[in-house]
């Protein structure tokens, strides 16, 4: 029951900080026990982050520390450079002139949009910027985060699109091509570990991340692992092993970092913009379905293969809907790590572009 003047769960800011993290912990597992009986995608994030907003919004007092939200940045980079394969830098290096064309055509076409989100006044400053970039959700919140806009209401954006995106793609991908009867694979929560790359993959990540935190970078505890990560792993000198108990701990601390920032403010403006959020994200996915049928039409690319290659959702969800389905996949994952990566580079000067020529946007 939701007071006017009081929080949701007024009894929860009373609880002790470990009755606090109790609630919130099987608040998480509830919620992404759910999301994942629905096949919904990043549900390891998006039941923490749920649970982190209920908390927060309830009267919850407690913070995720410093110190393990900044190892979670950087087991974030390596998974991602982990999806960086030789087989990717070749479909890049064969087609790259047409890749750069659609990266910069969508990185175009979202920028717009959060031009005038910031213009009209949709969100506050340039987060409507941040929330708008195409791919590297996750990615895009830290930024976003460390160059000042509003976090909360960027993932709010972010995973709002990812949601949208792999659901349209995982029904394209069932309906509309003949992908055989393959369902999700099954989560294995403790696989075999080896101990040589595993032990690799946490020096790369503790390493990473106290670099990325002395040089100052923004983000820098999730970019450097990710670029050295990548850089290894492409030539084949490293092999980033990480097993699905370790993300589901990094998903969740990232998550309750931006569900415990919530305040029932934040979310009154997240509702009221809805139906412009959701009408930008639409003319994205259109704007990138546009796209995909010039590959099919030009190049001769299959339907799906264009489709995925070019949706702006989350690398990650895109990776395993392409992975389960007839497509080529290092095309598909070439195109989307080349997004992430300009996305990444491109970010920070783009948001502070817009911002000086928005006479609303906050620099």
């Amino acid at each position: 029951m939701v007071s006017v003047n009081g929080p949701v769960l007024p009894a929860l800011a009373k609880l002790p900080r470990a009755g606090q993290w109790a609630v919130l912990l099987a608040v998480s597992v509830a919620v992404a026990a759910l999301l994942e009986a629905a096949a919904l995608p990043a549900a390891l994030l998006l039941g923490p982050m749920v649970a982190g907003i209920l908390v927060g919004v309830g009267g919850g007092t407690i913070r995720v520390p410093r110190q393990p939200y900044l190892g979670a940045q950087a087991i974030i980079g390596c998974l991602i450079a982990g999806a960086i394969t030789p087989s990717i830098l070749v479909s890049f290096l064969r087609d790259w002139p047409l890749f750069l064309a659609i990266v910069l055509s969508t990185l175009a076409a979202s920028s717009a949009l959060g031009w005038l989100m910031s213009r009209w006044q949709v969100l506050p400053g340039t987060t409507g910027v941040w929330g708008s970039s195409p791919g590297a959700a996750t990615a895009m919140v830290l930024m976003a985060e460390a160059f000042g806009a509003d976090a909360r209401l960027v993932a709010f954006m972010q995973y709002l699109r990812v949601v949208c995106v792999a659901t349209a793609a995982s029904l394209i991908a069932r309906f509309w091509v003949d992908t055989g009867d393959a369902g999700p694979a099954a989560i294995i929560w403790f696989p075999p570990i080896d101990a040589g790359p595993f032990a690799a993959t946490l020096a790369l990540a503790a390493l990473g991340a106290v670099a990325g935190r002395r040089l100052r970078i923004p983000a820098g505890p999730m970019l450097v692992p990710l670029v050295v990560g990548a850089v290894l792993h492409a030539l084949g000198l490293i092999e980033i092993e990480l097993p699905e108990w370790l993300l589901a701990i990094a998903y969740a601390l990232i998550g309750w970092n931006i569900g415990l920032g919530f305040t029932r403010s934040v979310l009154v403006h997240a509702a009221r913009a809805l139906p412009q959020i959701l009408l930008s994200i639409v003319a994205l996915i259109a704007f990138c379905s546009g796209l995909a049928f010039v590959l099919v039409r030009t190049l001769g690319v299959d339907p799906l293969t264009a489709y995925l290659a070019t949706s702006p959702g989350g690398m990650d969800s895109i990776a395993i809907i392409a992975a389960s389905s007839d497509v080529d996949l290092p095309f598909v994952m070439a195109l989307q790590t080349v997004r992430f990566s300009l996305v990444v580079l491109l970010g920070p000067a783009v948001a502070r572009f817009i911002a000086r020529r928005s006479p609303h946007a906050a620099s």
